[in-house]
């Protein structure tokens, strides 16, 4: 990132997980209850393991706020744990009970996992719990908290999200590209988070028959971020597009094995006529007849709203573990099944919308520049004026 910086620490059975924000302009109000709601939406999902009734995610903030104002420092914010109570003797930082944390280490690994490689590239391999404990996605929960400030500081300036689960395994719910309209019919607290709640049954029985069988499903992930002004990112050099940023960020998630761009994956097969957006002038300035595109073009927003779809490979621990080798004594044997989802597919719309803001967001300050928020309003109502014969801005038009 360019403007913002982001670090997270700490193990998905640690004491709690920190969340380091950099580059916040000072004098943005912050709502801890939007950041507790994103939280809570994570841990969300028919098909989520035991500890989702252990955790009840909430922020807390100890640095770079005062009276809700971030002040221009890093922000640092802290998820704790309450599962570190029942793993303490065994993750504890200073001292562990060396029986007990050998009776969980883990030495087969999980095809699938960082296991493996993780523990090769850091010769941890006679523990891998030292991997996995970090390259859990439990981390997810820090990012989510730090996304949701992103999108707090994009929310001042029009830009908002929707987005659902479009596809459980096997079973899709939406075909294509999500729209803004397709999406405006999602309950975040349905069980699976579909843009149709309604029809939600089938899906229910395939977690349950997944479940029974000893499996894990993935899915597909959606997102539309509408009010992006044009001109955020840049065609100049290939590490500064933001169709890159935006995929670099989205398969960062655990889980996630590719990412489409608009029609990313159907414009392939088409030809070229069909594949891009024509141009017309209309009430609210140079507007699209479609959006194939998916909001960017040479690595530059254009005005359309931005669409993107994030694929999940399943869940690696599975209750009837995979085929594995003792990286200790050599011989074959099973994987071992801690408690683990069945699916997480629940939890990743606001995943993908907080890694989504935290590029976008970091975009957006690029472009803008400014220490103090009324420094970035002022060039934010430049900007929409330079535009403005060709790009009205969400909140003129409402």
């Amino acid at each position: 990132m360019n403007r913002l910086r982001l670090l997270t620490g700490g193990e998905s059975h640690g004491p709690r997980l920190t969340a380091i924000l950099e580059g916040l302009p000072a004098g943005l109000p912050l709502n801890r209850d939007f950041i507790n709601e994103m939280l809570r939406r994570r841990q969300h999902g028919f098909g989520r393991g035991g500890r989702q009734r252990i955790e009840h995610d909430t922020v807390e903030i100890s640095g770079g706020l005062r009276d809700g104002l971030t002040l221009g420092s890093p922000l640092v914010m802290h998820v704790e744990n309450r599962d570190w109570k029942n793993w303490r003797e065994v993750m504890d930082p200073w001292s562990v009970d060396r029986a007990k944390a050998d009776e969980r280490s883990v030495t087969r690994p999980r095809p699938g996992h960082a296991d493996f490689s993780g523990g090769i590239a850091t010769d941890q391999l006679s523990d891998q719990r030292n991997v996995l404990e970090r390259a859990s996605a439990r981390e997810t929960a820090a990012r989510v908290a730090a996304g949701a400030v992103c999108c707090q500081l994009l929310e001042r300036y029009g830009v908002e999200m929707r987005s659902a689960v479009l596809a459980l395994g096997p079973h899709t719910v939406l075909d294509g590209a999500p729209t803004w309209e397709s999406l405006a019919g999602v309950d975040h607290d349905s069980p699976l988070v579909t843009p149709r709640p309604d029809n939600e049954e089938q899906l229910v029985e395939a977690v349950r028959t997944a479940r029974d069988q000893g499996e894990t499903l993935g899915g597909v992930g959606g997102l539309v971020v509408r009010g992006l002004p044009p001109g955020l990112g840049s065609y100049v050099h290939w590490d500064r597009k933001l169709d890159g940023r935006l995929a670099q960020a989205i398969t960062s998630i655990p889980s996630v094995k590719a990412v489409a761009l608009g029609e990313g994956l159907e414009v392939a097969t088409v030809v070229g006529s069909r594949a891009h957006d024509p141009f017309t002038l209309g009430e609210n300035g140079l507007e699209r007849t479609s959006n194939h595109a998916g909001g960017l073009e040479g690595g530059v927003t254009n005005g359309s709203d931005l669409v993107l779809r994030a694929f999940f490979k399943p869940i690696s621990t599975l209750r009837r573990g995979l085929p594995s080798v003792d990286l200790e004594t050599g011989e074959a044997g099973s994987t071992v099944w801690e408690r683990s989802d069945v699916t997480a597919i629940g939890a990743t719309p606001p995943i993908l919308e907080s890694m989504a803001a935290l590029v976008l967001a970091d975009a957006l300050l690029e472009t803008l520049g400014g220490q103090a928020i009324a420094d970035v309003d002022a060039s934010w109502a430049a900007y929409c004026d330079r535009l403005a014969r060709w790009w009205i801005p969400r909140q003129r038009q409402r």
